[in-house]
């Protein structure tokens, strides 16, 4: 098969923020890379994945329950959880381990968009 992009091109996450410099802040602050800056663009990079800030102005305030959010995966969620405290991110939903197989969280940026940063959880004979 032949694809018309690269696989971590096909589908990326843009979001829409209200200050970009605020929000690239936040993500740089997370451990996200900076691959690019416009006027009113970002386009952030983890691991090889992209991530896009789009600045709108425009945007309602955020409300207390993210609409949606990203999952990323990460080899220490533990470590990543200390960072986001102190950041003093805003938690939607404490560390736990999960019935599904992660130890996972949920961080709102600025705006009120989810992250969802998550480690597998060691796999046990049942």
């Amino acid at each position: 098969m032949t694809f018309y992009v690269h696989p971590t091109e096909q589908l990326v996450v843009e979001i829409y923020v209200r200050d970009l410099q605020r929000s690239k802040k936040f993500y740089l602050q997370l451990g996200f890379d900076l691959l690019s800056e416009k006027k009113s663009f970002v386009s952030l990079m983890w691991e090889n994945h992209r991530l896009f800030l789009e600045e709108r102005k425009d945007l309602p305030s955020p409300t207390d329950f993210a609409q949606a959010n990203v999952r990323i995966m990460v080899a220490d969620v533990d470590e990543c959880w200390k960072r986001v405290h102190e950041m003093k991110a805003r938690v939607t939903k404490p560390i736990a381990d999960r019935e599904y197989g992660l130890r996972d969280f949920t961080v709102a940026d600025p705006d009120g968009f989810g992250l969802r940063f998550g480690s597998w959880l060691p796999r046990t004979s049942e």
